[in-house]
């Protein structure tokens, strides 16, 4: 594990976020996904655990950074977030390392993003804040994620300067047949929105839950429905089967 890096067997696999209002690509989120010995796929479950326990996250993410960055240099019609784990947001190196990246890279700070989770926001307030001030100081926006799992905390946490919270999958991928969760949902698009916040739902598999979303007004989406994580960006970007879709069967808001 400790050679994965200097291998470069880290990939970026990418899935889109999607406008339920217009059915457009907001942006994506880089996903990580590292290539066995035999080039075979593992998903972050598999290799993430043991990469915690070697201390290699910080290093991780710094890297997947770094090719998010190539990849806007790229493509200069895209937005990318990346997701940072809690012991990279305990890092202050990092955190100049990364500011040094973004503007030494000629791409503009507002096409990248950054998503924290709940539990990682909780450990340590203030640096998280520290994070989110100095990066959208720049102009990188920041998203909350798994919004909802650490429920008793709803009311501190939406006080944090993110520009979104991700409504954790848990609770959207049963919102069709699940009252509680509808309910549950729906009020945390409510607060969210009374915060100033825009919403992303997690999970969404289906043009039931997109619709059902869309009518609760929750601002984005991200999912199978809208497409499946991919390592070839071109496939999400010249096949927009999702967003036909979904403008065929929303009735678009002016």
């Amino acid at each position: 594990m400790t050679n994965t890096l200097r291998e470069d067997r880290l990939v970026l696999y990418y899935q889109p976020i999607v406008s339920l209002n217009k059915g457009e690509i907001l942006h994506y989120e880089a996903l990580v996904r590292l290539l066995d010995d035999d080039n075979k796929i593992l998903s972050p479950g598999e290799f993430i655990p043991v990469a915690e326990r070697f201390g290699l996250m910080a290093e991780i993410d710094h890297w997947v950074i770094q090719a998010a960055l190539r990849k806007l240099s790229e493509v200069p019609e895209i937005k990318i977030f990346v997701n940072l784990s809690a012991v990279s947001l305990l890092n202050k190196g990092l955190l100049v390392c990364i500011e040094e990246d973004i503007l030494n890279s000629g791409v503009d700070p507002s096409r990248m993003g950054f998503e924290i989770t709940e539990t990682s926001a909780i450990k340590d307030l203030a640096v998280t804040e520290r994070w989110l001030h100095k990066l959208q100081k720049i102009g990188c926006r920041f998203a909350l994620d798994d919004f909802g799992i650490g429920f008793s905390s709803f009311s501190y946490l939406l006080n944090l300067s993110v520009d979104y919270i991700k409504i954790d999958g848990s609770f959207v991928k049963n919102i069709d047949n699940n009252p509680a969760h509808f309910t549950l949902v729906y009020a945390m698009n409510k607060v969210a929105h009374a915060f100033g916040k825009k919403t992303i739902a997690e999970c969404v598999e289906n043009e039931s839950i997109a619709n059902m979303l869309r009518d609760l007004k929750i601002n984005c989406g991200q999912g199978y429905y809208f497409g499946k994580p991919t390592g070839n960006l071109e496939e999400i970007r010249t096949v927009p089967w999702h967003q036909a879709k979904l403008k065929s069967n929303f009735s678009i808001q002016p």
